[in-house]
């Protein structure tokens, strides 16, 4: 190697220890030996393993800093992919093999020549650490503060947190699961990214909530961003496209014309935001999505030298990812799908016969989707329906709060809002224009279109009452990106003088845009105000854009059709910067409830549990509701069981499979338990005991452990009597249930 190539290496190098710096940074609020012990974790478990079965199974891209992010990546699908067999077994440190099975992979596969690959450029790698700078500090600013673990804010979560704790604590310590908060349920959900949280919490020790709402969704804001910069380069093959890619993935967000849909959950999709801190399927799907579209293209672009080993190691890595995609997101495959099936019909086309590798791409997929949706989800649809344009509907509902009911908003409003934001989740496809193909005939901007626009579409045109649909469209996020990321990548190294400034063109004009807003939807009084409101900021933002694009372009000397499509498109990618930027002022303070739907004592209560108990003890709660009193019942209660680890008879019913058979979120969140007599039992024990409940509380329903909640009803004496007093703390007192009496000539009951 020459000098000039030592220099830009070292270089390379110095700028890696801004990862392991921001890591320990975003973690700063934690003991430093939680950051250490899951760092290390994820290096000699996944990351190693994964990037030799990744490197021994595809041949490798060429460059070994894409294969170690693709293969830690691949890792995790491997390790959740194991986990259940361990837990099933009875062995839940059993991803402590991967060390060793990656090995023997080594030793029996040998590596393909030249394998090895080119160094990345030392600016590429330093503008990568730039991002990873850059998702540390929002951690450190924002998403830390999302979801408090301690102190009183930790008592007043919303619904999702607990929910996705609880999952965490089933699959650490039961396989198959079952609803730990309905216990005797199947589990019908997508629930791959809790085995990742379990594992690692048998393995490094780490509590689960610090794992589930800390450590595990900045370590996936991590991987997404250095995925996006991975693939990034595989889809152009072009160093460039790295920083790109990562810096798009982290600070794009969507159009963003109004102040009020800015941070909101339903509009910002990007990875730095709040509807991606607290759904960890989410961002666990993003990011095992990177590696598949990478093994996709390595496919579908069939180069040079592929063996038939090859290609066997291929489709292998592509199944696994396939696989443990369909249960973990159920938006995730369809819109994969979406965009094999343009590949494949474009590529069938074009070679006038049918591409076989897409359509053995197109079968794992159908195969293990169906495997997921009658096995894992055994067909349940929980409320999903068809009803065109029902999200935006539901977007402009929830935008009208505390307007006047008389004021009803007209037909152009919901045009504006369709339009705003489904140009918003399109608007990173204008980087497809500047795509310059490295390969004839390939098919993988296709794919990412025919994603994106299928996203978008399942979006529109599918409901759930907690808009669950619009997950159709964060997944297609990242295809945007790659596009978008893509296009940009395909300059001239002369064209990126105006890239900077037409992107500032862009942020520019949909701030001063919004600055038209003056005033609040809440004071006007005729449906004119209305139609005015939602319609200056967005005609303001592209007026601007457009007088900004022609302005620019006429400034510069030498102008080509080129120049001006690479301005126009860069400043529309600018349109969508807004978002990321006000988040990351405006998330860190999050609303909260204004009550403590977490008892007070209740995690303490909890943890005692877990201490006295065996992980099969079963706990009875008379705590149902979100909120402790009052009119009617949330039944979205599941924080017992994430922090106890152990199984509830009945606490909420909420986010089960029978409760969001339903259309309308008060039936699936106010309605009624459907096994009635069970109820009726569970809550007779705090309301009106007698030994006969009691008893037939643990030999019916084998509950060994009380948790009963002042607030929700005072406690009477007559449970002390029957039952142990064990420990006591704010208004939560646990009892342990004594063994059923035997008759004479009867045997005992366990």
């Amino acid at each position: 190697m020459s000098r000039p190539g030592r220099a830009t290496t070292v270089a390379a190098l110095a700028s890696l220890p801004v990862l392991p710096l921001g890591w320990f940074v975003g973690l700063q609020a934690h003991p430093p030996w939680v950051a250490a012990a899951y760092l290390g974790y994820l290096l000699v478990v996944i990351a190693v393993p994964g990037t030799m079965f990744w490197r021994r199974l595809t041949g490798g891209t060429g460059w070994f800093a894409v294969d170690a992010v693709l293969g830690t990546a691949f890792g995790l699908a491997c390790e959740v992919l194991i986990y259940p067999l361990g837990r099933w077994l009875d062995i839940p440190l059993i991803a402590l093999v991967m060390p060793a099975l990656a090995l023997g992979l080594f030793l029996a596969v040998p590596g393909r020549a030249g394998t090895a690959g080119k160094p990345t450029p030392w600016w590429s790698v330093a503008g990568v650490m730039v991002v990873a700078g850059i998702v540390a500090a929002w951690f450190v600013r924002v998403g830390s503060r999302l979801i408090p673990l301690d102190g009183p804010a930790a008592l007043r979560p919303n619904s999702d947190s607990p929910f996705q704790l609880s999952l965490a604590a089933e699959l650490t310590h039961h396989f198959p699961p079952q609803v730990p908060y309905v216990a005797g349920e199947p589990l019908t959900y997508h629930w791959m990214a809790y085995n990742h949280s379990a594992s690692a919490h048998w393995i490094t020790g780490i509590e689960l909530d610090v794992l589930t709402q800390r450590v595990v969704p900045f370590a996936f804001l991590l991987l997404t961003a250095l995925g996006a910069a991975a693939v990034g380069m595989v889809l152009t093959g072009r160093a460039v496209a790295a920083p790109i890619a990562a810096g798009l993935t982290v600070l794009a967000g969507d159009l963003g014309p109004w102040g009020w849909t800015v941070t909101h959950t339903q509009y910002h999709d990007s990875p730095l935001s709040m509807g991606q801190m607290i759904s960890p399927t989410q961002a666990f799907s993003t990011v095992l999505m990177l590696p598949l579209i990478a093994v996709t293209a390595q496919l579908l672009r069939r180069p040079p030298g592929q063996s038939r080993k090859q290609l066997t190691g291929l489709f292998l890595v592509a199944a696994i990812l396939i696989g443990v995609l369909s249960i973990s997101k159920a938006t995730a495959l369809p819109v994969y799908a979406a965009g094999l099936a343009a590949a494949w019909i474009y590529l069938t086309v074009a070679a006038r016969r049918l591409n076989l590798r897409a359509l053995v791409l197109g079968g794992l997929v159908a195969a293990t989707y169906a495997f997921n949706f009658f096995v894992v989800l055994r067909g349940a649809t929980h409320g999903m329906q068809y009803k065109p344009a029902g999200t935006y509907r539901t977007m402009l509902d929830g935008m009208l709060r505390g307007v006047d009911p008389s004021v009803q908003p007209g037909r152009p409003v919901l045009l504006i809002v369709i339009a705003a934001v489904a140009i918003g989740w399109l608007m990173p496809a204008a980087g497809a224009l500047l795509i310059r193909r490295r390969l004839p005939r390939d098919p993988m901007v296709v794919m990412l279109l025919a994603g994106l626009v299928g996203a978008v579409a399942a979006a529109s045109l599918l409901y759930h009452y907690s808009q669950a649909q619009v997950f159709f469209a964060r997944t297609a996020f990242i295809y945007g990106v790659l596009l978008a990321a893509w296009g940009l990548a395909s300059l001239e190294r002369r064209q990126y003088v105006v890239v900077g400034p037409a992107l500032a063109i862009g942020a520019a004009a949909i701030y001063m845009g919004r600055a038209q807003t003056n005033t609040l939807i809440r004071d006007c009084r005729t449906t004119g105000c209305l139609e005015k409101i939602f319609t200056e900021p967005l005609v303001a933002a592209l007026i601007l854009t457009a007088a900004g694009i022609v302005v620019f372009g006429l400034s510069i000397r030498t102008r080509s059709a080129r120049t001006w499509a690479v301005i126009t498109v860069s400043a529309l990618l600018g349109l969508t910067v807004s978002p990321t930027v006000v988040g990351l002022r405006q998330f860190a303070f999050p609303p909260q409830t204004a009550y403590d739907s977490i008892a007070p004592g209740g995690i303490e209560a909890a943890r005692f549990i877990r201490r006295q108990s065996a992980p099969d003890d079963l706990i009875a709660t008379n705590i149902h509701c979100h909120a402790p009193t009052g009119p009617r019942c949330h039944t979205g209660s599941f924080w017992i069981p994430g922090y106890a680890e152990r199984r509830v008879l009945v606490q909420g019913w909420s986010y089960t499979a029978k409760a969001s058979d339903v259309r309308t979120s008060t039936e699936a969140s106010y309605g009624p338990f459907w096994d009635k007599e069970k109820l009726k039992v569970n809550d007779q024990a705090f309301t009106a005991p007698t030994r006969e409940i009691l008893d037939r509380l643990r030999s019916q329903y084998g509950v060994r452990w009380l948790l009963a909640d002042d607030r929700v009803n005072p406690v009477p004496e007559e449970l002390e009597k029957l039952a142990g007093l064990r420990f006591q703390s704010g208004t939560v007192r646990v009892y342990q249930l004594y063994p059923p009496r035997v008759s004479k000539g009867s045997a005992p009951i366990s």
